[in-house]
C-alpha cells in the first residue's frame, strides 16, 4: 500500500477551559495522498480548524498518531518540525497576515529569510511566486495599496515561495467578495494542477465544491468523507480573468 502524505489515526485534541474540558477532536482518522485537493467542512466548533493546526504543526495532539510521508511527527524535535513547516507546508489565512510596512516582494521573501536563503536567490524566488499569482506589476505596493484579492494573492505567493508540497488554506475567501473569491479559487485549482496538495478549510459549499474530496466534521468527529464527481468539480471551477 502506498505511503500517504498525511496519515492521522485516532487524533484527539482536548483543551482545559477552567473546570471544563473541551474535546475539539475525538479520535479522528484522516488520510490524504500526495496531490489530493481536499476541502474540510463543518460548522463552527466542529473541529476543522484544530485539525488544520495539527496538520501544520501549529499545535500538538492530546493523543493519536500522525505520520507525514511515513515519518512519525511525534519523534521529531522542534528544529525538525520548524524545518518541515518552513519547507514542506505553505499557509494561507483568511486575514492575509501581511506586514503592513513591507511591500509585496518583502512580504513574500519573509519565509525565505527565516529559511536562511541567500538574498539574491530569495529575491528571484519571491519574484517568480508573485508572477505565478499574477502580481508582477504590484511587487512594490504595500498591503494598503492593494485590493483584498491582491492581498490574498500576495499571501498565496508567500505560501508558494518555498515551493511547498502542501498548501493549507484556512477560509482563504472569507474576507473577499464573491467574484474575488472565485478568482482565488481558480488560482488554487491551477496550483493543484501543477502538483501541489491542497487542503482547504471552509464553511462555504460553493468553495468546497472546487475540491475533489470533501471531509465533513461535526462535534469533533468525521461525519462523512466523500470524493467529488469530477464533472461537479469542473462545473464549480470558475472561468475567467484574474
Amino acid at each position: 500500500m502506498d505511503v500517504a502524505m498525511i496519515d492521522m489515526v485516532g487524533m484527539t485534541k482536548s483543551y482545559d477551559m477552567g473546570p471544563t474540558q473541551v474535546h475539539a477532536l475525538r479520535g479522528v482518522d484522516v488520510r490524504i495522498q500526495r496531490n489530493e485537493y481536499v476541502a474540510i467542512m463543518g460548522p463552527s466548533g466542529s473541529g476543522k480548524s484544530p485539525l488544520m493546526n495539527l496538520i501544520g504543526f501549529l499545535d500538538v495532539p492530546t493523543a493519536g498518531v500522525y505520520k507525514l510521508n511515513g515519518q512519525m511527527v511525534s519523534e521529531m524535535d522542534d528544529d525538525q518540525l520548524a524545518d518541515i513547516r518552513n519547507q514542506e507546508i505553505g499557509f494561507v489565512f483568511q486575514t492575509f497576515h501581511l506586514l503592513p510596512r513591507a511591500n509585496a516582494l518583502k512580504n513574500v521573501e519573509l519565509p525565505l529569510v527565516y529559511g536562511g536563503v541567500p538574498h539574491r536567490e530569495r529575491r528571484e524566488r519571491a519574484v517568480q511566486a508573485l508572477e505565478a499569482v499574477g502580481l508582477a506589476d504590484r511587487m512594490d505596493h504595500r498591503p494598503n495599496e492593494l485590493s483584498g484579492g491582491q492581498r490574498q494573492r500576495v499571501a498565496i505567493a508567500r505560501a508558494l515561495a518555498n515551493d511547498p508540497s502542501i498548501i493549507l488554506a484556512d477560509e482563504p475567501t472569507g474576507a473577499l467578495d464573491s467574484r474575488t473569491g472565485l478568482e482565488i479559487m481558480d488560482l488554487f485549482t491551477r496550483l493543484h494542477a501543477s502538483g501541489n496538495t491542497i487542503i482547504l478549510v471552509t464553511h462555504e459549499e460553493d468553495i468546497a465544491a472546487n475540491a475533489h474530496r470533501i471531509v465533513r466534521f461535526r462535534d469533533g468527529e468525521v461525519e462523512s468523507d466523500e470524493a467529488q464527481p469530477r464533472a461537479a468539480t469542473a462545473a464549480a471551477t470558475p472561468h475567467g480573468g484574474d
